[in-house]
């Protein structure tokens, strides 16, 4: 954005804006680029990017800027490099609690389903305090994927396409080396076989400028010297074709009364998870027609909880097993709603400004795209993967989450 000679950009992560301004005529994406590694500069000490996070550390966030910009000119965004003169500490949140084993995050915080309590690596700071130096040397690794779908009204798809990452949050001593295996059905583009099996095939595939590639294309082995903190070490990308089936199927029907001005929305939400698995927090939006004045629901399961909010319906699970269904009728008043042309009072046709659908969604321990990391070494001890005898731990339950996913149905 271009304002008075100043340009604007922004990022948005974990709900804040990062906003850099300039007058001088210099590349955006540098400015992006600085704002990303600002974002991760910023969880790297403070332990996690947030509102709360920001507002309990504003000392050591100042401190963060005044060392990384000095009048404008950017010096270093390197955690490495900066730990020898941040001086302020970080405040972290409330310590995990043993009874709270419900909620899913990256980076170790496991689920009810674990045999071990939740870690709390993802809301840590990378360099320990002063007055406690038992920092253990732990790694997590986690693989998220982005699914997004584009499905018509009859449920056929229109467009499919993952976006995937391999996310590292090292607790190491610097120069540490590790490997990182990946399923050595592992294929790059649609004409590279490898194996026996189907194979799992991505398009496209970039890694950290960190990562060593000499035993990859012929073990599918990532070997790094991961410097403390988070890092993405691969990213890759799939597109119309997926290995395996949508983890959601959504059926509307619509029913509207142009005379008394009624709609009428029924949804049937299916998920075709395998049965010891289930979906977290699930969200649907709907667009709404303007006008709407009263809403009138009818839920399966009492869990669930449905609103109006800003112009659409908001519909909220917090889980659903894998083979199960839930459904949910809805009652809108919609008075002077003008109907598609050429039809009668009552009317199966969706009235304008109704739909699409998106769904989002997280699934705990499920990929689309089949990617798992089966192995990782510690090179101190090469030959015991995952676990190595110089107090090296690795936090790794092979963990994938599923964010911002949308299952567009057109109605």
């Amino acid at each position: 954005m271009h304002h008075d000679d100043r340009h604007f950009v922004h990022i948005r992560h974990s709900g804040l804006y990062l906003v850099a301004t300039t007058s001088e005529n210099i590349s955006p994406f540098s400015l992006l680029e600085l704002l990303s590694r600002l974002a991760t500069l910023l969880g790297d000490y403070c332990g996690s990017l947030g509102e709360g996070t920001i507002s309990r550390n504003v000392a050591l966030v100042y401190e963060l800027l005044d060392e990384v910009l000095d009048y404008g000119y950017v010096q270093t965004t390197s955690t490495e490099m900066l730990r020898n003169f941040i001086q302020t500490e970080a405040v972290v949140s409330k310590p995990f609690s043993l009874f709270d084993l419900s909620s899913v995050g990256l980076f170790g915080a496991e689920t009810q389903q674990s045999k071990v309590a939740p870690s709390s690596a993802a809301s840590r700071p990378v360099l320990s305090s002063r007055s406690d130096q038992s920092q253990k040397n732990e790694v997590f690794l986690d693989v998220v994927e982005r699914l997004s779908v584009l499905i018509a009204s009859n449920g056929s798809l229109l467009k499919v396409d993952v976006q995937g990452e391999i996310r590292l949050k090292s607790f190491l001593p610097s120069g540490s080396e590790m490997r990182i295996g990946l399923t050595e059905e592992f294929c790059v583009g649609k004409s590279e076989l490898r194996g026996y099996g189907p194979g799992i095939r991505v398009d496209e595939v970039s890694f950290h400028s960190s990562v060593q590639l000499d035993e990859f294309e012929s073990h599918r082995i990532l070997r790094l010297q991961p410097p403390q903190g988070e890092l993405t070490v691969m990213r890759y990308q799939l597109s119309d074709d997926l290995p395996s089936p949508l983890p959601f199927r959504l059926f509307p029907s619509v029913q509207w009364d142009r005379g008394s001005g009624r709609l009428q929305v029924y949804l049937k939400l299916r998920c075709d998870l395998p049965p010891k698995s289930q979906a977290l927090n699930i969200r649907l939006h709907l667009p709404l027609p303007r006008g709407v004045v009263s809403l009138s629901q009818e839920l399966s399961s009492p869990e669930q909880k449905a609103e109006l909010w800003d112009g659409a319906l908001r519909w909220d699970l917090p889980r659903v097993q894998g083979g199960s269904q839930l459904s949910g009728l809805f009652q809108m008043e919609v008075p002077g709603l003008p109907g598609p042309p050429g039809q009668g009072h009552s009317t199966s046709a969706p009235p304008l400004g109704l739909g699409p659908a998106s769904l989002s969604f997280e699934l705990p321990r499920h990929t689309c795209s089949g990617l798992q990391v089966p192995i990782i070494y510690h090179l101190e001890n090469f030959n015991s993967p995952r676990r190595s005898s110089s107090g090296f731990h690795l936090a790794l339950d092979f963990y994938s989450q599923h964010s911002c996913q949308s299952d567009s149905v057109k109605f």
